[in-house]
């Protein structure tokens, strides 16, 4: 029988506590044990980035971490992104506005990027988003559309902050 390891954790302003086999991916405690389904599962191997999540405001591949490595850790995931108030967030918005999804299914890991590198970076060139960009892969768009609305999402963060 395997030991179990309570897990306590902080996930879009939420506290968890919730036990964990020692070798189970945070991925799959996000969306099994919490019931966070909004991460995807892609490759389970960092590639695709399909299951990226902020920890501590930076993003990372919850497929290439374990649960029990999350002990205290500060976490958003693609839930923590609509505002209070109902509405869509900017990166959201942006996305819907410039149809830079297609299946959906990379959406959420491209998302969490983009919350980050719009809050992270003061002006990126549409090389730079690709470029920052290259850990999400997508099957359907080309990326024309997500770098579009990386860039509308970066003006319009950086409006709302003048």
């Amino acid at each position: 029988m395997t030991r179990m390891v309570t897990v306590n954790l902080k996930i879009n302003g939420k506290q968890y506590s919730e036990e964990a086999e020692p070798r189970l991916l945070l991925v799959h405690f996000i969306r099994d044990a919490l019931k966070l389904k909004g991460t995807h599962i892609g490759c389970d191997t960092g590639h695709c980035g399909a299951c990226t999540i902020l920890w501590d405001g930076k993003p990372v591949k919850s497929c290439q971490i374990l649960a029990v490595q999350a002990e205290g850790a500060n976490i958003m995931t693609v839930e923590g992104l609509e505002p209070e108030d109902g509405k869509l967030s900017i990166e959201q918005e942006s996305f819907r506005e410039n149809f830079a999804q297609q299946c959906g299914y990379c959406t959420p890991g491209f998302l969490m990027m983009t919350r980050y590198l719009i809050r992270n970076n003061e002006e990126m060139t549409r090389e730079e988003i690709r470029e920052k960009l290259h850990g999400n892969y997508c099957m359907c768009t080309g990326y024309q559309q997500i770098v579009d609305a990386v860039q509308d999402a970066q003006r319009k963060y950086f409006a709302t902050k003048k």
